[in-house]
């Protein structure tokens, strides 16, 4: 299969994953990048950022109009993270690939399992505590930083655990987290933007915006325990192939 096509079909899938579960993006676009793609973990980070901060938000709006976005909570999560996530983006160039590819699968992985546990029904009308929402939101902006990813596969599941926010509302909101934190988290790798291959980074933009849109129609069929469940299974098995890829 063509370069092309593998950025066309990765980029698809990344946006399919986005749009329904508001996260995982970027946790599907790095390995698509490094393994498929050819790129080395630096310029894979690095574009993973670019791809998904492109394709949250033309996802966002969609979500907005159907009421399943709490800007107010999402906005104080991505305040709180913007910080972390320059610093966390100065700290990973520090870091051995190696190094990165095992605390990417660890997060992933913690977060998996965290999804998959049972929680009691959440009120979207709840009030949203502010400390708890900055303390969070801190933690998911240095992850972003750190590992250059958007942190939806994080605020997803801070969302709906620490808030107690439904699942298709964190979805919503998540990607406003993902925009920000991402955009933060590009303004300390400004210098490998422009080393990147837009030949195929381009075309892995448009299919991962066109996916996103289907995506989101996937999200109003499926049910939030259901997409729940997809998303901390898809979360596991990509941990631990790259586990095995940072040991190996």
């Amino acid at each position: 299969m063509s370069t092309l096509l593998l950025a066309l079909a990765a980029g698809g899938l990344v946006g399919v994953t986005l749009g329904a579960l508001g996260g995982g993006g970027s946790i599907l676009a790095v390995p698509a990048l490094i393994y498929a793609l050819g790129f080395t973990p630096v310029a894979a980070t690095t574009a993973s950022l670019v791809i998904v901060v492109l394709t949250s938000a033309a996802a966002l709006p969609a979500h907005a109009r159907d009421g399943h976005v709490r800007w107010r909570t999402g906005l104080l999560f991505a305040a709180a993270g913007a910080g972390p996530a320059l610093l966390g983006g100065a700290l990973a160039a520090r870091l051995p690939p190696a190094v990165l590819t095992g605390a990417f699968a660890l997060v992933a992985g913690a977060a998996a399992v965290r999804m998959l546990r049972r929680r009691p029904a959440a009120d979207d009308d709840a009030p949203v505590r502010p400390g708890r929402a900055a303390a969070a939101g801190a933690g998911i902006g240095a992850v972003t930083g750190v590992l250059g990813v958007g942190g939806g596969f994080l605020a997803v599941p801070a969302l709906t655990g620490v808030l107690g926010l439904r699942m298709r509302v964190a979805v919503g909101t998540g990607l406003v987290v993902l925009t920000v934190n991402g955009l933060a988290a590009l303004g300390l790798r400004a210098g490998t933007v422009d080393t990147l291959d837009w030949a195929v980074v381009g075309p892995f933009v448009a299919a991962a915006v066109l996916g996103a849109w289907d995506g989101k129609r996937l999200a109003a069929r499926v049910s939030g325990a259901v997409l729940r469940r997809a998303f901390a299974v898809l979360l596991l098995a990509v941990a631990a192939l790259m586990l095995i890829d940072a040991v190996v």
